[in-house]
């Protein structure tokens, strides 16, 4: 998967390029669909640096693993990202979750 593959996933699914951010919270990986998209004339980044961003998300979860648990969880909630709300997936990485989070 790439930072572009990433992109079109969240505008088949939700119409925007919202913002994805990876966070660690009590011993446990989550990517988080944030409520900011690309579309915004708010948002922070250029297109380039989004993808750029994307890119880098990408490479984690293909790194971790964790693209099919990502792509399914995308594919099959009723969340949506909303002001305040961040859809936020665990990422299950098995015997390899204590490499990450050192």
């Amino acid at each position: 998967m790439t930072g572009q593959d990433l992109r079109q996933l969240l505008l088949n699914k939700w119409g925007c390029s919202f913002d994805i951010q990876l966070r660690r919270v009590q011993g446990k990986i989550f990517v988080q669909v944030m409520w900011k998209y690309l579309e915004q004339a708010s948002f922070p980044l250029s297109e380039a640096e989004y993808l750029a961003h994307l890119d880098t998300v990408a490479s984690y979860l293909h790194a971790w693993g964790g693209v099919p648990q990502v792509q399914a969880y995308i594919q099959e909630t009723r969340d949506r990202p909303r002001l305040g709300k961040a859809v936020s997936i665990p990422l299950d990485l098995g015997e390899r979750t204590s490499e990450w989070l050192l």
